[in-house]
């Protein structure tokens, strides 16, 4: 009886990410909700994972909800670097229609330290080289509040490589990327403009990144067919344990 009532009381973890239509980026999600899933078997056998998706792909989130068991409470872990649009509105709408089930949104994946650390790896793995012009490349958005995580994001990675870091964006808020590139060639000639990117999985933004006009963008947090890195799968069990927690 003691194990079957852990199991009712234990919240479900609902992974949300964004949604694509590109194979790619659908493999490293799926890559990272598969990761997560494993990691917490092993720590929190009773906990059960779902994973579904605020655009684009199904399922949905309020069908998600809908579907899994009556009245348990659920944690939403957004698989999404920065809390725009999708956290502080598609997500809450969510929540407000589970009432009365319990459901927690965390915050989300970044800015955080770990995720930093990731984005320097991939900078040094694309072959940084002093002198370089770093330009972290992020999505983009309309809320502030998440145009403000990237900047602390950026910030953050400007500590971490001990040089400059200037941050744009693909789309929706400014500096634009290509234009940032185009300023960092004219301000500093002859010095190679790397985009460090800032994106959870390869895709349409990944691509526009490339198009950009740097001389090298590094790879996102994901990439397809390697095991997703350790230090992101660890940020997403904290959002939920600590969610669980609390």
């Amino acid at each position: 009886m003691a194990a079957e009532s852990a199991v009712r009381v234990t919240p479900l973890l609902l992974l949300a990410s964004h949604g694509s239509r590109d194979p790619v980026a659908q493999r490293a999600v799926l890559q990272l909700v598969s990761a997560a899933t494993r990691e917490l078997a092993a720590a929190r056998p009773e906990t059960l994972v779902v994973g579904g998706f605020v655009d684009v792909q199904q399922p949905d989130v309020p069908q998600c909800l809908a579907e899994a068991e009556p009245g348990r409470d659920t944690v939403i872990v957004p698989l999404l670097i920065s809390a725009g649009y999708h956290v502080r509105f598609d997500l809450a709408n969510a929540v407000a229609d589970a009432a009365p089930r319990r459901v927690t949104v965390t915050a989300a994946l970044g800015p955080d330290t770990r995720i930093t650390a990731i984005v320097a790896r991939r900078l040094a793995e694309c072959g940084l080289r002093d002198g370089d012009r770093v330009i972290l490349a992020a999505a983009g958005s309309s809320d502030a509040n998440a145009v403000a995580d990237c900047h602390a994001a950026g910030a953050q990675l400007s500590a971490l490589l001990d040089r400059a870091v200037t941050v744009a964006f693909i789309t929706a808020a400014e500096p634009r990327l290509p234009e940032a590139v185009a300023d960092s060639r004219s301000e500093f000639p002859g010095a190679r403009v790397v985009v460090a990117n800032y994106l959870l999985a390869p895709g349409t933004f990944a691509a526009m990144a490339r198009r950009a006009g740097a001389d090298i963008v590094s790879e996102p947090l994901l990439v397809d067919g390697e095991e997703p890195p350790a230090n992101l799968v660890g940020v997403v069990l904290d959002r939920y344990i600590s969610a669980a927690a609390g």
